[in-house]
């Protein structure tokens, strides 16, 4: 094999194959000006590129560098395969695009983040459209002062339309929720029976409805298997107790000579002391008041609603209510706010068992009936009570 097969020496120091075979050094001189391996070695060669024996380790150019350019970059070291064994380059400077199979990467200082806008001030929303939310307000209080007013009888029937929804609601959500299957027959005909018994009869008729629906629930879900029969028929009493029952009291208030102006008491207590609570706890709200049951509600919106509660207590026991005094109507409005609390957090006590937000959505921006009644409900017996005692029940 002649010299002009492997071309002109490479760099001092580099080791390769010559034409005394492979692994003797070259001579000092030029770089090669043809291939630089045999063919019998490129299978076991991965080529490196030449660079000039001068350059310094550091990158920088010295005298006599023979026109190489500037290199920089870190120093790698390359191992190349020859022979059946590595053979050592020097170290030489180059940027990492020069080498074919990539040089090692660096770690280099990270770049600082850039700083980032400070979010935008998040104003305090409601939580509901309050658009739709005071629009069906409005119409739910137009169809009762006209029913209140006109024909009692009409509010009696709005009240017994109201309890079959709200049980209808209930018991639903507890069979999706708990798989509780309340039987919802016997509570919708005991429950309108209930609402009509109290208006005639009074509160002995409430209580002979309310036991006789009781065991119309233990006997409807005979008909079923047994399995799950104590926690069906305890749901569908409680069920029975909670909405229809609570509710005659408001058909009771109805039943006295100023009746009308006695349920409107009612209502507007309940509404006033509810609007206070979400006013004064919109607007000042801090200090939590019942975090594990409901959340958005403070100390500071339960003293709104007491304050709010008591003025218009006062002003409707002296106005409206025959024979009542305004005094009367600040005891009654701070018993009002207080029973309107308890019970908003009764139903959130359900809800969160349940694991829902509403019981239902049949009316836009409140949820359902119930969510609408979870006041009302426990402040009717309180009303009708106080009402009895402060001007008489005639």
């Amino acid at each position: 094999m002649n010299d002009s097969s492997w071309g002109a020496p490479p760099p001092a120091g580099y080791w390769g194959p010559t034409d005394h075979g492979p692994g003797q050094a070259y001579a000092q001189g030029a770089a090669p000006a043809g291939p630089a391996y045999d063919a019998r070695d490129a299978q076991q060669t991965r080529p490196m590129p030449i660079v000039p024996d001068d350059v310094p380790a550091h990158g920088g150019d010295q005298d006599g560098d023979r026109g190489a350019a500037r290199l920089g970059g870190p120093p790698v070291r390359d191992e190349t395969f020859r022979g059946g064994a590595y053979h050592d380059s020097a170290y030489y400077q180059q940027t990492p695009s020069a080498f074919p199979h990539g040089a090692p990467p660096q770690n280099p200082e990270p770049m600082p983040d850039a700083p980032q806008p400070a979010p935008a001030p998040q104003k305090k929303s409601a939580g509901r459209d309050l658009g739709s939310a005071i629009g069906v307000g409005v119409g739910l209080g137009v169809v009762i002062v006209a029913s209140l007013f006109i024909v009692k009888a009409v509010f009696v029937g709005v009240i017994a339309v109201a309890v079959v929804v709200g049980l209808w609601e209930l018991t639903n959500r507890l069979q999706e929720r708990k798989d509780i299957k309340a039987p919802l027959v016997p509570l919708a005909v005991g429950g309108a029976a209930m609402v009509v018994a109290g208006y005639v009869r009074g509160a002995q008729g409430a209580w002979v409805a309310m036991a006789l629906t009781a065991l119309a629930v233990l006997v409807w879900r005979m008909t079923q298997p047994p399995e799950g029969y104590l926690k069906d028929v305890t749901a569908g009493v409680f069920a029975a107790f909670y909405v229809p029952f609570l509710a005659t009291f408001v058909a009771m208030m109805l039943d006295a000579a100023d009746g009308p102006y006695r349920v409107l008491t009612f209502l507007i207590l309940t509404v006033v002391s509810d609007t206070g609570a979400y006013a004064v706890g919109w607007r000042f709200g801090k200090h939590k008041l019942a975090p594990r049951i409901s959340p958005g509600k403070t100390r500071e919106g339960l003293l709104g609603a007491v304050l709010f509660a008591m003025v218009a207590g006062a002003l409707c026991m002296q106005f409206l209510i025959d024979d009542g005094t305004w005094w009367q109507g600040l005891f009654l409005g701070l018993a009002v706010a207080a029973s309107a609390t308890l019970g908003d957090l009764g139903e959130s006590m359900i809800k969160r068992d349940l694991g829902i937000k509403d019981m239902g959505t049949l009316l836009p921006g409140h949820g359902g009936i119930m969510d609408r009644l979870d006041s009302l409900l426990p402040t009717a017996p309180v009303v009708w009570l106080l009402m009895v005692l402060f001007v008489g029940s005639a």
